[in-house]
């Protein structure tokens, strides 16, 4: 099976892997064991204090829609959601289906935003008492400064909701020093297990709030957590074995040295892959000051010998797999830096888009100028 340099599915390794082979039984006291022990080691990463845990499932827009329809004001006054890129954008889409009142600071997709820009936004708008900000925006690829935004909710006393979708479990995040209110994730990211469930992290008082205000119910975070307090399962069919695979991966996580382990591996990766990429001619979205360690976004060469899903196909034939590009302005593709690979990985990675653009007869990968 190839590696998949994505931001998600991703390669994991053998032992969550063999954690799949048996079967369990949706009530059997083992699993509830195992979901007890995920709730509680989140909640340790996460440095959370006054927080609660809650396993959903469903992919990690499943997460943020539960979180959304959970934890925002759905009359009189708003939430800022505060984007730069595709992830955003679908929270815009969530909010206006869910039919919540909200305001939006849209960077594009390749710029950071400010802390002083949302300061100045709630201090124009004092009807806004949420803020939505995502972490790694795996669009380009950006960390945007969840310290000095989180610094501005705190001191404005809003409810701050952290989309850490492709973040959490490898850069640091300390929600009881950030006073992060909120924060959603995904088993199938940096913790490395597999698609099938995600979960949130929100202060216990602002959940027991929640309680009646879902528009949904299976995305209803009070129901499940109060269910999940009082049972030890989840409400409906659990994720059985993504469950089990994502505790194994929590285990490696804690062995490997934690979220610092984690990261230093994926910075290493992204260190070799860059340098490799630059040495082949191409150029990067973003300068080497806003990279994020999570995936890499590449911009197209001009060359018209070059067909993004010839190269897709030749670098799968060779054993991995790579993301297409979701920037609106210049053609782009993405290679992620995150899952069980390690530099040896980015090394034969180079080596297969060394050959695949020598086999499509790319002689030059430097990209079109950009356009206003």
């Amino acid at each position: 099976m190839p590696y998949l340099l994505t931001p998600g599915p991703l390669t994991t390794s053998r032992g969550v892997k063999l954690a799949m082979l048996a079967d369990w039984g949706s009530w059997d006291q083992e699993l509830r064991e195992v979901t007890a022990d995920i709730r509680r080691r989140l909640l340790k990463i996460a440095g959370a204090d006054h927080h609660e845990c809650v396993l959903l499932q469903g992919a990690g827009s499943y997460g943020i829609e539960a979180a959304l329809g959970s934890f925002t004001p759905a009359a009189r006054h708003k939430t800022l959601l505060v984007i730069n890129g595709a992830y955003g954008d679908r929270a815009v889409k969530m909010m206006t289906r869910l039919n919540r009142p909200f305001s939006v600071i849209d960077k594009g997709d390749s710029a950071k935003p400010l802390a002083a820009e949302v300061e100045k936004a709630i201090a124009a708008d004092a009807t806004i008492t949420t803020v939505f900000v995502v972490h790694c925006e795996t669009t380009s690829g950006l960390v945007n400064p969840i310290e000095e935004i989180a610094a501005v909710v705190k001191a404005k006393n809003k409810v701050f909701i952290l989309d850490a979708m492709s973040s959490f479990g490898a850069l640091a995040i300390d929600m009881a020093k950030l006073s992060v209110d909120v924060l959603i994730s995904s088993a199938n990211k940096c913790i490395e297990g597999v698609p099938g469930f995600c979960y949130v992290i929100a202060g216990r008082e602002l959940l027991k709030a929640s309680e009646g205000k879902s528009h949904s119910l299976a995305l209803d975070l009070f129901d499940q957590w109060a269910y999940m307090e009082k049972t030890g399962q989840f409400r409906y069919t659990p994720p059985t074995h993504a469950l089990v695979a994502f505790h194994q991966a929590l285990k490696e996580h804690e062995m490997a040295g934690g979220a610092p382990g984690r990261l230093q591996r994926y910075e290493k990766n992204r260190l070799v892959l860059l340098k490799g990429m630059r040495e082949l001619g191409f150029a990067t979205l973003l300068p080497e000051s806003e990279m994020g360690p999570i995936i890499q976004t590449f911009l197209t060469p001009a060359d018209p010998a070059f067909e993004f899903q010839r190269f897709y196909d030749a670098l799968k034939e060779r054993g991995f797999v790579i993301y297409p590009g979701k920037i609106t302005k210049r053609s782009s593709f993405r290679i992620g830096t995150i899952g069980q690979v390690d530099e040896n990985v980015m090394r034969a990675l180079l080596v297969a888009i060394r050959e695949a653009l020598k086999e499509m007869g790319v002689k030059n990968t430097a990209p079109a100028e950009a356009k206003e």
